[in-house]
């Protein structure tokens, strides 16, 4: 979700003044799609938008649409993107094909229902994208949830009510657009609905009897224990295993581990750490830039960064504060800077997620030869430098600052999503770039 501070601070900005807005929600995708399910988009009254939930082709339709599609709750869309419209010779969308409409109404809630808008857009992509629109006073819960997850660093697991095959009793305590906190879920079936208060599903009954409350409890049960893998958000259907009059029934969920930013902490503050910076915050990164000298390390040098400080050398618990769970550039070009800091990681290789040391193979070798020396027990340094990727970044070619921070990025990127072992990319380890080795 790289776009997700733009829409947090937008989202604040419409409750502040007023203005009413829909937030659009990618919950799952068939075929070619630009954007995977969790993907976000806010539309306010006034015309402003931020975020994607398509390469553009969708965007300008669902702006039109949002409130429209809102006006009676929660609503959720499907759009196909594949290439099967009908043209007229002149190119153009033959006004009968350009797209069909059919609602599947929930007769139990008339204000809530599961609409399908299938608007074939003939891009040629062959994908479908279903969308979940709410408006802002639905959806901030969600968004306050997103916020504490940047704020607090503890991730959250949320499952997000789609709809129910058959449409018969689960939308009396199910409306489109729900969200429980599945980190909160007890085997006692006490279940937390995100933005309302926890609801004891067991102690209640409806015209379907207990068996239906049997039914929301079982399938929270399931939902908390779904595993994502190596996903963000996964859309996924359940069905009800108990025999009894809801054997037939099936629910569809949006799961979500709602993630941290990721963390960049670097230790160096020289001009080619810049475009560094901006490249992180464009990928919505936490970005953190120490150095030891005070004249480098300034808010007015580093406008982008989310903290700037002076960070003396013997400030071990500070740094291992800062690179908790992160990734950790040194990019000081100071030995005197480089050697201490390196030091106390390599001893720490379990507390970041990333260790990446600027300069030739040959410097990074002489600094760990220099650091074993100070030890009793050079072993002690084996994890973290089995860990350190030495030249930093990935060489995709290019010079300047610029491709040395677009190779770190690369780098960062495929380590901290797990995507690939970096043995198996061409990285700068078999090359001695004079720009990186200033001492």
């Amino acid at each position: 979700m790289t776009q997700i501070a733009d829409i947090l601070r937008l989202a604040d900005k419409a409750q502040q003044q007023k203005i009413d807005a829909v937030l659009a929600t990618v919950v799952r995708t068939e075929g070619s799609a630009y954007r995977r399910a969790g993907a976000m988009m806010l539309i306010l009254e006034d015309g402003r938008s931020v975020g994607m939930i398509s390469g553009g082709c969708l965007e300008p339709h669902i702006i039109k649409r949002a409130f429209w599609l809102t006006r009676n709750g929660a609503s959720v869309q499907v759009y196909q993107t594949g290439d099967d419209i009908g043209y007229t010779e002149d190119g153009k969308a033959k006004p009968d094909s350009e797209f069909t409409q059919n609602d599947v109404r929930d007769d139990s809630h008339d204000d809530l229902y599961y609409e399908m808008d299938e608007l074939n857009f003939g891009l040629g992509c062959n994908g479908r994208v279903h969308v979940l629109f709410e408006r802002l006073t639905s959806a901030m819960p969600l968004l306050a949830a997103v916020q504490q997850v940047r704020a607090t660093q503890q991730p959250r697991k949320i499952a997000t009510y789609i709809r129910s095959v058959d449409q018969q009793n689960l939308h009396s305590k199910f409306p489109i657009g729900l969200r429980i906190d599945l980190d909160n879920y007890t085997e006692s079936g006490q279940i937390t609905t995100i933005g309302a208060d926890k609801i004891g599903i067991n102690n209640k009954t409806d015209q379907a009897g207990a068996n239906t409350s049997n039914v929301i409890v079982d399938t929270v049960k399931k939902l908390a224990q779904h595993e994502l893998g190596d996903k963000n958000a996964e859309y996924i259907v359940l069905r009800n295993d108990n025999n009894d009059d809801n054997a037939n029934l099936s629910t569809e969920w949006l799961v979500q581990s709602i993630q941290p930013q990721i963390r960049l902490l670097i230790c160096g503050a020289g001009d080619d750490v810049m475009p560094l910076v901006t490249m992180a915050k464009l990928q919505d990164w936490h970005v953190t830039v120490v150095d030891s000298r005070p004249g480098y390390a300034t808010r007015l040098r580093f406008s982008q960064a989310d903290m700037v400080t002076q960070l003396p050398l013997d400030a071990t618990d500070e740094l291992l504060a800062l690179s908790e769970n992160a990734a950790v550039a040194l990019m000081s070009h100071s030995l005197t800077q480089d050697r201490t800091r390196l030091a106390t990681l390599l001893e720490h290789a379990n507390h970041y997620k990333y260790l990446g040391q600027l300069g030739p193979r040959y410097r990074t070798e002489r600094l760990i030869n220099e650091i074993s020396a100070t030890k009793a027990d050079p072993r002690v340094l084996n994890a973290g430098i089995n860990k350190l990727h030495y030249p930093i970044g990935y060489k995709l070619g290019g010079d300047g600052p610029e491709a040395l921070a677009l190779g770190i990025m690369a780098q960062i990127n495929m380590v901290m999503h797990n995507q690939a072992s970096p043995a198996k990319c061409v990285d700068l380890a078999n090359s001695d770039i004079s720009m990186m080795s200033h001492a």
